[in-house]
């Protein structure tokens, strides 16, 4: 991103050719005020173009332009005639006008007025804005997010797309006035939370032809080399000697065999904090399905479309490892990933196996679409028992509950530690990736309980609420481990553009846990 410093009256870049829009913040009417009212840098770019945007605001409103958040109007200044030997105030300047709506200028607002504009500026060179010169540094932050976000575009390749810093950073330009130096850093933290959520867009939206457990644990491990963090991998060997059955019953009927991995950043190792420093220690597992047939018990062909992004929840939670280490945290984070392709062959476990999972505790296999919980359970327990974490987060687009009950715009937040649920709550209203705290019912508890086995994995009967029996599942792993579960699966997946929020994978919970984590 590029900080400019100056206002629109006197800054050199309106003189580049470079340029080829400028941004004038619109708001709705306040109090005591008549009609659209242009805000930052409006009176600036006025003596620059001499044009009167007030005005020119107010005929958009024509075409029902409003100012509010997220509205965008592109106006197109006419050029002289070239044998009339005119010249219009505005030549030699950038040749349109974007009237950008901010609403009342919140985070919220600012934040999808950035996504507007970066949809509106597609295969523009260079666009200057001095929408935010008024806000502040989470406003700031906010804008910029927004631009980044809505500004992804799906690779049609499996190569991942460039980062933001690389593409669409270098065609925003925000001023700012020479005594606001605090904009550098929301500017930056907006660049972090942002290239987290481009990694999982990325991760998610690769093809299951190409994106099986191998290839997913190659590509964790070369991204964390480039930061220099501790990674371990377990391939089906490793697995077996150590016990994670739920994880390799999982992925048996595949061809392409399951993985387990672990990403460690620790800030004593990047000399964040003195050695021996007292660090808290956050670990979040991700459930890991490169692709999900349902196993035997199979889904309907419409419900597996989407089902390369069923490892959404492990790309959160590498993003979230090499975020806390790009923006040098003080927390010890850890990514615990169980990979794993539930397919159909003829290894395939079935409804009615009994599973020894790594704790030791045995579960009845009642539906070998619910592949997700397992695999968790698996990595769940290993984390509290080997990692020793101060805080448990997994991340899962794990029930199709959750969407039922809360659509597409909230995961499913469940938590046995009031302060981790605050602190996720939280940072949701920060990011805007929105969270809903669902009930741990301690009456439902019975309906896990098995004749064969330690816990059935799916109630026999159903009493409903299917996403809060999943949670009480996961639940019976974690000890006594402060724990939060995320159940995303309305909002990790979309079928079309809306505000920052793109169609296919969204990378919805990458920003949420960066920005929980000095709060865990």
């Amino acid at each position: 991103m590029v900080g400019a410093r100056g206002a629109l009256s006197d800054t050199a870049l309106l003189d580049d050719a470079q340029v080829d829009a400028v941004v004038v913040a619109v708001a709705p009417p306040r109090e005591a005020e008549d009609g659209l009212q242009p805000r930052a840098g409006t009176v600036d770019a006025t003596v620059r173009y001499g044009v009167d945007l007030a005005e020119l605001a107010e005929r958009a409103g024509g075409r029902g332009f409003r100012g509010a958040s997220g509205e965008v109007v592109r106006v197109d200044l006419p050029r002289a005639h070239a044998g009339s030997g005119a010249r219009l105030p505005w030549a030699g300047l950038p040749p349109r006008l974007l009237l950008l709506g901010v609403g009342n200028g919140t985070a919220a607002e600012l934040r999808r007025a950035g996504a507007a504009l970066a949809r509106a500026s597609r295969g523009l060179e260079r666009v200057v804005s001095a929408a935010t010169a008024g806000s502040g540094p989470a406003e700031v932050r906010a804008f910029v997010e927004g631009y980044l976000l809505a500004a992804y575009d799906q690779p049609r390749q499996t190569e991942s797309s460039a980062a933001p810093s690389d593409a669409a950073a270098e065609q925003l330009v925000l001023l700012a006035p020479e005594d606001r130096p605090d904009v550098t850093a929301p500017i930056e933290a907006a660049h972090r939370a942002a290239a987290a959520t481009w990694l999982v867009r990325d991760l998610a939206n690769v093809p299951s032809d190409v994106k099986d457990p191998a290839w997913f644990a190659d590509r964790a491990v070369e991204l964390a080399d480039a930061f220099g963090l501790d990674t371990a991998v377990r391939g089906p060997a490793e697995l077996g000697t150590e016990g994670f059955g739920a994880i390799l019953a999982v992925g048996a009927g595949s061809a392409r065999p399951p993985r387990l991995v672990t990403v460690t950043y620790d800030p004593a190792d990047h000399g964040v904090l003195p050695a021996g420093a007292d660090v808290r220690h956050v670990v979040v597992v991700g459930k890991g399905i490169t692709y999900d047939t349902g196993g035997l018990s199979i889904k309907p062909r419409e419900a597996m479309v989407p089902m390369k992004t069923d490892m959404a929840g492990a790309a959160v939670a590498l993003a979230v490892v090499l975020g806390a280490a790009r923006a040098r945290s003080h927390r010890r984070v850890t990514a615990v990933l169980p990979l794993a392709e539930n397919h159909v062959g003829g290894a395939s476990y079935r409804p009615g196996d009994v599973l020894r999972t790594w704790s030791g505790r045995t579960v009845e296999v009642a539906n070998t679409d619910a592949e997700g919980r397992l695999v968790l359970a698996d990595a769940i327990a290993y984390a509290v028992a080997e990692l020793a974490p101060d805080v448990l987060v997994d991340v899962a687009t794990l029930t199709g509950a959750a969407s039922l009950g809360l659509g597409r715009g909230h995961g499913a937040l469940f938590a046995t530690d009031d302060a981790v649920a605050d602190a996720l709550e939280d940072a949701a209203l920060s990011t805007g990736e929105r969270v809903w705290r669902m009930p741990l019912v301690e009456d439902y508890v019975g309906v896990l309980r098995s004749d064969v086995a330690d816990l059935r994995h799916v109630p026999v009967e159903s009493p409903g609420g299917g996403s809060i029996t999943a949670a009480l599942f996961l639940r019976e792993f974690v000890g006594d481990v402060p724990w939060a579960h995320l159940d995303v699966a309305g909002p990790a997946r979309a079928t079309a553009d809306r505000h920052e929020v793109v169609a296919g994978a969204t990378g919805y919970g990458a920003r949420l846990l960066l920005e929980a984590l000095d709060r865990l």
